[in-house]
């Protein structure tokens, strides 16, 4: 069967600013001193099971020309341009009524767009093993990464008996406090929630039109008029009647033949500034350090410069991000709440800097 991917790369990455801002996020970025910007990396290991030509990419009618000049080899009609934000559920919704125009049926792999993977064989053989599961009937396929230690950012899967190379989902829950995250490695039952996805688009059409009609149908008005004349009045008028829902709540914590393959091949999410020090390598000190920067004296410091020169004297545990018009320095024991410098931002009608 034909495998087609679908990269969802709509957000925003605030928690990267602000490096990321509303013209450039987080995923058309780079954060490894490779140069590769995170969609890049996402397409390039994909292309050992998926043809280019089968790639799509999902993404706000703003970044059209980022997706163009980043990805060249991805053809123009597969980037398919939300006119507003509207969670996963549409996203796939919309993206899968399409495909389904060129495919009677096909394997859809769902992937993030701005995560980062340390061992990509690894990572291609558990697709493959996806696949294979999501041939199956209507199974829905989610891959969860095996935790090693008690994360309390993620959300989690809740496996049960094994089938073949795969395990039925008893439940999804959500981010859990300390004490519970411990309570679920300890009980080797429990995955973190990637938000990867593998099906046949005729699975998770099925499931979308058993469990929100409506979003269904807006989606087959949109696959229909993709193609003619018609099709950007018709999007903008189904798409922006969806109501906002993620595809965790609206499907997976819902639907029957929900499985998962448990994962560990390096994975990252790369949710905020603390991940750069992870994906990088670092000095004798725990500093990691890109730009014109001296340091004295600074241990566990991450600092991102730009055109000046930055020095770091004495710093314990701080990230310093420069831009042309913006610094941020922050704890990494707050790197979170990164989000409430841009909604002070907003308050002030700043959204220059937004």
């Amino acid at each position: 069967m034909k495998i087609t991917a679908v990269i969802m790369a709509g957000g925003r990455g605030e928690r990267f600013w602000p490096k990321s801002r509303n013209a450039s996020p987080k995923q058309f970025l780079s954060l490894t001193k490779d140069g590769e910007t995170m969609i890049q990396k996402t397409v390039k290991r994909l292309l050992p099971i998926v043809e280019a030509e089968d790639i799509y990419i999902v993404t706000n009618a703003a970044y059209k020309e980022l997706v163009f000049n980043q990805l060249p080899a991805v053809p123009k009609e597969n980037v398919l341009l939300e006119p507003c934000a509207r969670n996963t559920a549409p996203c796939i919704a919309f993206a899968a009524a399409v495909i389904s125009r060129k495919y009677d049926d096909a394997i859809m792999l769902v992937l993030p767009s701005d995560h980062l993977i340390g061992y990509e064989d690894i990572y291609i053989n558990t697709l493959k093993k996806a696949v294979k599961a999501a041939e199956k009937g209507k199974r829905l396929v989610t891959i969860g990464i095996t935790p090693e230690y008690p994360e309390t950012g993620y959300g989690y899967i809740n496996f049960g008996e094994e089938k073949g190379d795969v395990y039925a989902v008893e439940r999804f829950v959500e981010k859990p406090d300390l004490p519970t995250a411990k309570e679920y490695l300890a009980s080797g039952r429990y995955l973190w929630n990637s938000g990867m996805f593998v099906w046949k688009i005729s699975s998770v059409m099925y499931n979308i039109k058993e469990f929100m009609p409506d979003i269904y149908e807006g989606a087959m008005r949109i696959g229909k008029a993709f193609g003619t004349d018609g099709f950007e009045d018709t999007l903008v008028k189904e798409f922006t009647a969806f109501r906002s829902e993620s595809i965790d709540f609206g499907i997976m914590e819902k639907a029957s033949h929900i499985y998962t393959i448990p994962g560990s091949f390096g994975w990252d999410d790369v949710g905020s500034w603390l991940a750069v020090e992870r994906i990088n390598e670092t000095d004798d000190d725990n500093n990691f350090i890109d730009g014109d920067i001296i340091t004295v004296d600074a241990k566990r410091t991450t600092v991102c410069g730009g055109k000046r020169l930055i020095a770091a004297v004495g710093t314990r545990d701080i990230i310093i991000v420069d831009t042309d018009d913006v610094l941020l320095v922050c704890s990494k024991n707050n790197t979170q709440d990164v989000k409430k410098v841009i909604a002070q931002l907003r308050e002030q009608n700043r959204n220059e800097l937004v």
